[in-house]
């Protein structure tokens, strides 16, 4: 037995459903004898026996009138109504067969007919079901491969993604056999919905139109399988990519390393702090397998009585093209690629592709995990048509010996080829997804879900999906984590957007801690990245990341607290890295100023610096520290590569006069130095001064960065509501459909052609004009008048040909003496020319030569073409509507 369990599927199903009903009617029997008293019993069965005869003939009676009741047979259903289908606008492949078709229909039967005689206990093949006109088609022609023109269906993930987002699914009519109708892939995708068989037709043209080696199934999946059941299935989205933990190098050992000190801590004490974590990581360990334990009890499916013999459908991706490293299975209904090992995968009977069809002979005891997909072997997979382009099992030695007759070769190879029957075509029609189906709907490949939106629920989570520029504030994607299996309490929410004005992309909501991140693309007008926040609010607890290269002060990263502010800088000119700023209370002022006039004052300024390789490490400022209330400021330099600390000073910053207003003068005991090697250099009061002095314009400076920080905190929150509130969507100018402004600007120029060539044609002249503008202004013309301008207006044409034939002979004669002249010039004055003089006249001579032959052309060329236009005319008169009817009485 291959492609399911042993026992045959009809006698399990049999079996079950016997043992069901015999439970039933033994409940149902014990239920009724404890109910019922004995002697109720007995007067039943008496009565019983008694009306013996009465009851036989009212059940002959009944039963009568039921056999002469008709009850209709309910047809198997389709995966759509065919009201919806328009028949008449298919094209004739879909209604009728080709002679290769018929062909190879009956070499399916035959194929049919063969396999069940061998294999009596199988189910019957899938191999012709009927399409949308009730006509018989082989399933390898449904598949049509196809290369979509968007890139982004050009892998497999993504062809899968949009397959599954595009279509409804609609459960098999019925869930033990596979269906009855197989419709196109262009009927699927009108109508968007279709049953698993579709879905992995559709897809496996896709793959195969972009080069994968893709196969239908006709196999047996388990129940979350063939109802896209996902409840049981962890979210895509919610599984973290594992981190790659970096191993440290350890240094190697220097030769003159300073022995570390002593360990002098208690062993007995880190052996108890040691079992101690233990007994912490095991009683962690202890509640997490309790809580998986619950959770596999809370999601554990009821046991399905018909597990293995669910009909199910899907697409096999073998590796080898496109660089496919291994073998794997892509459910089409879910979009998920699994494993051939997986357990949702229980049988399969057999596959197809647009080439051939292969029946599996492999057993299916242990799922599909010991199955070989070699399918050039015909021991496991049993193909119908010759010519296939998988390769053959290789030969033994033995075998090899066997062949080496040239004769016997031969013989095989015209039997080979007598045999051989490639595949018809596909009768389906090119595979399309629309650009565009009304000026105002947005395409197919952008609207992806049917009606614009899709949810989809996971295990503990819920998925729901969008098409772009449908929700006005450009949400696209929204991911619900719930904390139970009910989807009652929300964990988290994580929402993605596209086309934002503010170039939002993502925002993570987590509802227990009331955190809100925002994600932002490159292209906001503050360069803002990331947004940490629980409010909106200005002086609240947040964090603003930026992109450094767009922002000119080079800030990275920016946190606030209700007091205080750290900012974090890269690639500076003055190699600021970090600065930290703490705010004191207010200055009550009147009421009516607002927080942007009254900033909070600054009472301590952190600076810290990276080091400037230009300076000396004694000279270079590592940190500097205002410390605006108590008038001090403390700095510290780097450190030298051969010194273990750095030297700092400490400034203590007074006023310049005092209070009799006398100019105060630098004195040694405001500036305390510790500096690590005082022999080499110190530093004189001078040098101390103008430190100071410059020390306090840089303290303003710092005082002035921090009022602007606050005021641009305050400017980006107001853009962000302004923002949220708008919520203005950016179009593409190559979106002409939405992109209003394109739309306009299109109009307007084809407007302005369109009168262009009105204005062109208006602008041929009238032959009859001039002669027309002779006459009186609506008289009516006469028979006299007309024969009148006929000849007037062909005497003029003539004139004018001869006229023009004049003007060319006349140039050509000018020509000819200029040219005579200069010939005559050459032979008087031939032997004083210079080579240069030469050069010259030899190529005037040919310019002038070239415009004589031109002109000699040009008047051949008019009379020839002047007696032929003449007569061109003079039908144009004959023809023209004022004074057709007036010539005919002279005609």
């Amino acid at each position: 037995m291959t492609g399911q369990p042993e026992t045959t599927r009809m006698e399990v199903l049999r079996e079950k459903v016997e043992e069901e009903e015999a439970a039933e009617r033994e409940e149902a029997a014990e239920r009724s004898e404890k109910m019922r008293p004995a002697e109720v019993w007995k007067e039943e069965t008496s009565m019983t026996q008694e009306e013996t005869p009465m009851t036989q003939e009212m059940l002959r009676d009944l039963e009568k009138k039921l056999s002469e009741m008709e009850i209709p047979t309910p047809a198997d259903p389709l995966t759509f109504p065919k009201d919806t289908i328009d028949i008449s606008m298919l094209p004739q492949s879909y209604k009728t067969n080709s002679p290769k078709e018929e062909l190879m229909l009956q070499v399916a039967d035959n194929f049919s007919r063969q396999y069940s005689h061998l294999c009596p206990d199988r189910m019957p093949l899938f191999l012709h079901p009927l399409n949308e006109c009730e006509v018989p088609k082989f399933v390898s022609t449904t598949i049509r491969p196809t290369l979509m023109p968007y890139p982004d269906l050009y892998n497999w993930d993504s062809c899968a993604q949009f397959v599954s987002d595009f279509l409804t699914m609609v459960p098999l009519p019925d869930p033990l056999k596979p269906p009855a109708h197989l419709y196109s892939s262009t009927t699927v995708l009108k109508c968007q919905k279709g049953n698993c068989f579709d879905f992995s037709t559709l897809l496996c043209s896709m793959l195969i139109g972009s080069g994968y080696d893709a196969y239908c199934i006709n196999g047996y999946g388990s129940w979350d399988l063939c109802h896209m059941d996902l409840t049981r299935e962890v979210c895509p989205l919610t599984v973290k990519p594992k981190e790659k933990v970096k191993k440290e190098e350890k240094p190697p050992p220097k030769k003159y390393a300073i022995k570390p000190p002593r360990d002098l801590t208690s062993r007995f004490e880190q052996e108890q702090e040691a079992k101690r974590q233990e007994e912490i990581r095991a009683h962690e360990e202890k509640l997490r397998r309790e809580a998986e334990e619950r959770l596999l009890e809370a999601t554990k499916m009821k046991p399905d009585p018909l597990h293995g013999l669910r009909v199910h459908s899907w697409v096999l991706v073998l590796s080898g093209k496109r660089e496919v490293p291994e073998t794997f299975f892509i459910d089409a209904l879910s979009g998920r690629s699994y494993s051939p090992q997986d357990d949702h995968f229980l049988g399969i009977e057999s596959l197809w592709n647009h080439k051939n069809y292969w029946v599996n002979m492999q057993d299916c005891w242990n799922y599909c995990k010991d199955l070989v997909f070699d399918l050039g072997d015909p021991v496991r997979w049993e193909y119908m048509l010759l010519g296939t382009d998988k390769p053959y099992l290789s030969l033994t030695e033995e075998d090899d010996d066997d062949l080496n007759d040239e004769d016997d070769v031969e013989a095989l190879g015209k039997e080979d080829e007598d045999k051989s029957f490639d595949m018809p075509p596909s009768w389906v029609q090119q595979i399309e997804i629309t650009p565009e189906v009304w000026n105002t709907v947005p395409t197919e490949f952008e609207t992806r879900c049917p009606n614009g939106k899709k949810v989809l629920h996971y295990q503990r989570a819920q998925l729901e999906k969008w098409a772009p520029y449908l929700n006005p504030n450009g949400l696209v994607c929204r991911l619900t984590t719930y904390e139970d299996l009910e989807y009652t309490k929300v964990l988290e929410i994580k929402e993605w957007y596209q086309n934002r004005g503010d170039m939002l992309e993502l925002r993570h909501i987590n509802k227990s801690t009331g955190l809100i991140i925002d994600y932002f693309k490159p292209g906001h007008p503050q360069a803002l990245r990331v947004h940490t926040y629980k409010s909106m609010e200005p002086e609240m607890d947040r964090v603003m990341e930026f992109y450094e290269v767009a922002r000119v002060d080079g800030l990275i990263k920016r946190e606030e607290t209700p007091n205080t502010m750290t900012e974090y800088y890269q690639g500076r000119p003055d190699f600021l890295a970090y600065r930290h700023i703490i705010f004191g209370p207010r200055v009550k002022k009147l009421p009516l100023n607002s927080t942007d006039s009254n900033p909070r004052p600054p009472v301590k300024i952190t600076e810290r610096f990276y080091r400037n390789p230009e300076k000396p490490a004694d000279d270079d400022v590592a940190e500097r520290v205002f410390l605006t209330t108590e008038e001090r400021i403390q700095l510290r330099y780097h450190c030298r590569s051969d010194h273990i600390t750095s030297n700092k000073r400490e400034f203590l910053r007074r006023t310049e006069v005092d209070s009799k207003g006398n100019k105060i003068i630098m004195t040694p005991d405001m500036c305390i130095s510790f500096e690590v090697e005082p022999m080499e250099h110190t530093k004189k009061l001078l040098y101390q001064y103008e430190t100071m002095m410059q020390l306090k314009n840089e303290e303003k400076l710092s005082k002035h960065q921090a009022w602007e920080s606050e005021l641009e905190v305050l400017e980006i929150l107001k853009l962000l509501e302004e923002e949220e509130e708008a919520h203005t969507l950016t179009i593409s100018i190559y979106d002409t459909k939405r992109n209003e402004k394109s739309k306009e600007y299109r109009e307007a120029m084809e407007r302005v052609m369109h009168e262009e060539h009105l204005r062109q044609m208006e602008a041929q002249l009238d032959y009859l004009a001039p002669f027309l503008a002779q006459l009186p202004p609506g008289e009516k013309l006469m028979r006299w008048q007309a024969m009148r301008l006929k000849d007037e207006c062909l005497s003029d044409f003539k004139q004018r040909l001869i006229d023009k034939a004049n003007l060319i002979q006349a140039r050509f004669e000018k020509e000819t003496q200029e040219l005579q002249k200069k010939q005559q010039w050459y032979q008087e004055n031939q032997v004083a020319l210079s080579p240069e003089d030469e050069d010259l006249y030899l190529s005037y001579c040919s310019q002038a030569m070239f415009r004589i032959r031109i002109l000699e052309q040009r008047l051949n060329r008019h009379k020839e073409l002047a007696p032929l236009k003449y007569l061109a005319l003079e039908e144009k008169l004959h023809k023209d509507p004022r004074l057709a009817e007036l010539l005919k009485v002279f005609g």
